[in-house]
């Protein structure tokens, strides 16, 4: 089936075009269109895109020059218009997405620097987060994002009982902290693992799993997180109800990574939805 009038953004973080995430990337760019997606690409080094957060991030005058605060400042910016032009090139690829693709090699255990500057610098307070826009009810709540990523170790490497620790621990940080922060319904990732220590034809075979996987991406189910309904606003502390808390009491594992309640972590909840782990 034909998906016209779907738009999707691939953000791109690799400095060669011979690296496997360049490949993976053109797949990507290839799979959708075949599809009958419109593709957008922010190849961030290929770009020179500045990471940097500084008060240039504003254009005119700023509220409060000699105490400058970074969020309020951008926030008065993207309401009058007056963010940077880099910034605001990016926003308008953010508006007309409804799939984001963050394609990268996992460096630190996070996004490289030139990736995670962009998170900083276009995912700014007002355009795609506020306190009362915000997780489940984010700006971003009828938008799809995933993170397609490599890694230099084997999969065993990030298990429970692997030397670098549970891959759901190291994915909660991006994926709740980021995504799901901002709205978007969260895709399963795509891993790839080891790409320089495989064989040419594993590395064949995880790119044509991968536009395998793009035929049907849309109508992928979610990763499962709670809903900003089951937690106190601000006056309590957006701590998570007691009523929630006593109906999982019995569950045998917590309900995230995150609130995970002093409780065994659910197996693979930043991996798959929930329909999948079924």
């Amino acid at each position: 089936m034909l998906l016209e009038g779907k738009t999707a953004l691939i953000v791109l973080a690799h400095q060669e075009r011979t690296s496997f995430n360049y490949a993976m990337k053109e797949v990507t760019e290839k799979a959708l269109k075949k599809k009958g997606w419109t593709v957008l690409v922010s190849d961030l080094y290929e770009m020179k895109f500045n990471p940097v957060l500084s008060r240039n991030d504003i254009t005119g005058k700023a509220k409060e020059p000699s105490r400058f605060k970074y969020g309020a400042e951008t926030l008065a910016a993207w309401k009058e218009g007056r963010l940077a032009k880099d910034i605001k090139e990016e926003q308008k690829k953010v508006d007309r997405a409804d799939l984001i693709i963050f394609q990268f090699p996992l460096y630190w255990f996070g996004l490289p620097a030139i990736m995670k500057g962009w998170v900083e610098r276009v995912l700014s307070m007002g355009f795609a987060y506020s306190f009362e826009t915000m997780y489940s009810e984010g700006p971003f709540k009828n938008k799809k994002a995933l993170l397609s990523f490599t890694t230099g170790g084997p999969g065993s490497m990030t298990t429970p009982s692997g030397l670098n620790g549970d891959i759901n621990v190291i994915l909660w940080p991006m994926q709740n902290g980021i995504l799901n922060f901002c709205g978007f319904k969260v895709l399963e990732p795509q891993i790839s693992y080891a790409v320089a220590h495989i064989p040419d034809e594993a590395r064949v075979g995880i790119l044509q799993s991968w536009e395998k996987r793009l035929e049907k991406i849309w109508d992928e189910t979610p990763i499962t997180f709670l809903p900003i309904q089951d937690f106190e606003g601000m006056t309590g502390g957006f701590l998570l109800k007691k009523e929630v808390e006593e109906t999982r009491s019995d569950n045998r594992y917590g309900p995230t990574v995150g609130q995970h309640l002093g409780k065994p972590l659910p197996p693979d909840s930043q991996l798959k939805s929930e329909n999948s782990r079924l």
